[in-house]
Parts: structure tokens; C-alpha cells; sequence
């Protein structure tokens, strides 16, 4: 019988294991790509963003996850970084980077680590469900059915199913009566039917503007003007609101007051395009676009539509496309270690961590390290639980 089993190698299922390992049970991970941790990879190409340093950290979480994410904050994050070498560093808005930027020594120190803990990888390992009172397995050796003593789950979400998080994983789940809320796209982008005029700025950056919602929440943060609408860290702060069909207005001068515009607007030479007039205001090219595209008809008094421009969204991207997800495995499904409520005994213990449970975090570090904390207190509980 395997001992203590992983299925998923991603920042989650790789925590799980450390724990498992360092709680002195014999650790496999499988993986059903061809390399671990390919969703991590490819979002730390931009560079890594490990964790938030900010004071508000914890608001970013459901009050569920609390006392989960308390036993691996941002500063735990930072020593675990440390102790594998990498060295970190924070910047103005509280996001904490290592110094190398991307996520590939992180990864491979992290690697090295396990392997000399004993922990064993297992790469394309494909999990095809429960069978015979086990876990059913294609391999490249052929189909395999393990029957851990412990299981952790860390199989990701429902974006990026190329990088590995497909969902396969619900209904095999659903039918012994677990609890799974319906997955939505969040951190993602939204669709806009731009006009042909729009082409020459796609892939250009709105910098400087505040995301306004109804509710009065502004945001101050880039994003990116693409071919299918909008997308970037700005946009992804307040998709969550967005999905749930708020209205977004763009404040595309939130260091200046309406009064202040106008006074500044006054002073144009006559006979100035409205191009000209914006330009002079300090507004980049595809800023005075999306005045024009969205601001028609463009009133005589420029200042209050600068302050409040609406910006006609279509709906979020597609579902694959998001950073990640919200819904999986509820709440109420899990005990405060994640083992998995209601699952026939004959599986032994199984714990789920991650994507593929109902939480929603933001970027800039609160989902990374929200999946490393469900990993760590997963692994925990395993590595005490017996089959």
C-alpha cells in the first residue's frame, strides 16, 4: 500500500507533500502533465508575485480561511522563500517579489529540497477516479490503482486547462455526495466590441486611471487595452464585482478634481482638436482613444466625463482564460484540516487543497499564498491522519 499520495504538482499539492514529508510519512506526488508546476511557471513569466505584504492582507480572504492563511502569511512566505535561497523584496503596493523575478529557481531549490526529503514525483500520472477502493491512474507504464494509507487533492481549478486544471475531478467527487459549488472565471478579463479605430492600440497599457464601481470602491491600477477587451491587474481587482454585474466607470484624471480639469480645459487655443485638448491634459494616446470611443457624444464640458467615463463591458472572458477560479469544494464539505466530509472509508483519509476549493482571492499575492497555506494545513492533517 502507498503510504502517503499526492495527486497534483502544483504550489498547493507540492506543500501538501512537504508537510506529509516533514510529518515522516513516505510522500508520492503524481502529475498528470509531463513537468510540476506548470500553471506557477507560466504565471511567474511576468515575475513572481509570492505573497502581499499590505495591511489589509486578510480582507482578501472568506472569514473561513482565516485561521488557514494565519498559519502561512506573508511572512512566512517570504522565510519559506529565504530558506530556499531566494532572497525577497517588496514593493510600493505591498506585493513581495524574490529578487530573481521569475519563479524558475524557487521551483527547482524547492524540487531539490523534496527529492532529498523522500519525496517521489511521478510525471504523467493521469487521475481517472476511484476504482476498486482505490485511486485509478493512466500511466506511461499503462492504467495503475494506488491505495494510499493518506491522500491529498491539489488538482487545481477550472483555467489553464492546457497547464493541467481541467476539473475533471468533480464529478468523480459529486457522485459519493461531496458538495461542489459551480466554477466561475474570476481574475479575468472582460469583452469589449471595440471599433475598428481601436486596432492600432491593442496591447497598450491604461496606466494612472482609477476603476470606479457603484458602491464607491475606486482602484488605482494598470491594464491592458487587447483585441478581445480588457485585461490586467487593474481589471482584475474589481472582476469580481464585475462578473456579479456592477457598472465600471474610468477616472482617467484621479488626481485632479472636475474643477481643476475644467480650469486646465479653458486655457486650450482655439481652434485645438479635442485630441490636442487631451493631450495637453497629460493623457497617453490610448487614454484619448477610449475618450473617443466611449465619450460620444462628447459634450462641450470634457472634465466630468474624464472623471467618469462608462465603459461598456460585454461580460467576462471565457472561463479558461481567467487567472483563476471561483467555486469547487465547499466550505461546508471539509473539516478545518480539508479532509473530505462523506467519502466511503475504503479510501482512507482524503484531504483536498488549493484551486479546487470555493474561495476567491485577487492577484498580487494573496492567491499564491492562499495556495500554499491550504497546501501546508492539508499536509498537516494528512500526515497525522492514519487509513
Amino acid at each position: 500500500m502507498t503510504d502517503a499520495l499526492v495527486i497534483g504538482a502544483g504550489p498547493a499539492g507540492l506543500m501538501a507533500a512537504e508537510a506529509l514529508a516533514a510529518a515522516g510519512r513516505r510522500v508520492t506526488v503524481v502529475e498528470a502533465k509531463p513537468s510540476p508546476a506548470r500553471k506557477f511557471l507560466m504565471a511567474g513569466k511576468s515575475g513572481l508575485n509570492i505573497t502581499n505584504a499590505g495591511a489589509d492582507f486578510m480582507t482578501a480572504f472568506p472569514d473561513w480561511m482565516a485561521p488557514i492563511v494565519a498559519q502561512f502569511g506573508p511572512d512566512a512566505v517570504q522565510d519559506w522563500c529565504r530558506g530556499l535561497g531566494q532572497e525577497v523584496f517588496t514593493g510600493s503596493s505591498g506585493r513581495v517579489f524574490p529578487v530573481a523575478m521569475k519563479a524558475s529557481p524557487l521551483l527547482r531549490a524547492w524540487l531539490r529540497r523534496l527529492k532529498d526529503a523522500g519525496v517521489e514525483l511521478r510525471m504523467r500520472w493521469r487521475w481517472l477516479g476511484f476504482e476498486a477502493e482505490g485511486f485509478a491512474f493512466d500511466t506511461p507504464d499503462g492504467r495503475q490503482v494506488l491505495r494510499p494509507a493518506v491522500t491529498v487533492l491539489a488538482l487545481g481549478g477550472a483555467s489553464w486547462a492546457r497547464l493541467g486544471s481541467d476539473a475533471a475531478w468533480v464529478p468523480w467527487l459529486a457522485a459519493h455526495g461531496v458538495e461542489i459549488a459551480p466554477f466561475q472565471p474570476a481574475n479575468m478579463g472582460f469583452c469589449i466590441g471595440w471599433s475598428a479605430y481601436m486596432a492600432k492600440h491593442f496591447g497598450q497599457p491604461v496606466k494612472g486611471a482609477a476603476l470606479c464601481l457603484p458602491d464607491g470602491r475606486r482602484e488605482r491600477g494598470e491594464f491592458i487595452v487587447s483585441s478581445k477587451g480588457l485585461e490586467g491587474g487593474g481589471i482584475y481587482a474589481v472582476s469580481r464585482a464585475l462578473r456579479d454585474g456592477a457598472a465600471l466607470h474610468l477616472d482617467l484624471l484621479p488626481d485632479l478634481t472636475v474643477e481643476a480639469i475644467a480650469a486646465r480645459l479653458s486655457k486650450a487655443r482655439r481652434g485645438d482638436t479635442v485630441a490636442a485638448r487631451l493631450r495637453k491634459l497629460g493623457l497617453s494616446p490610448v487614454a484619448i482613444a477610449l475618450v473617443q470611443e466611449w465619450g460620444r457624444p462628447l459634450p462641450d464640458d470634457l472634465s466630468p466625463r474624464l472623471k467618469a467615463l462608462p465603459v461598456p463591458l460585454l461580460g467576462p472572458r471565457p472561463m479558461d482564460e481567467a487567472i483563476s477560479t471561483a467555486g469547487g469544494i465547499a466550505h461546508g464539505a471539509l473539516t478545518g484540516g480539508l479532509a473530505l466530509r462523506g467519502l466511503p472509508p475504503a479510501f482512507g483519509p482524503v484531504f483536498a487543497c488549493g484551486e479546487m476549493l470555493d474561495w476567491e482571492a485577487p492577484t498580487g499575492g494573496y492567491l499564491l499564498t492562499g495556495c500554499l497555506a491550504t497546501g501546508l494545513v492539508a499536509g498537516r492533517a494528512a500526515g497525522l491522519a492514519r487509513g
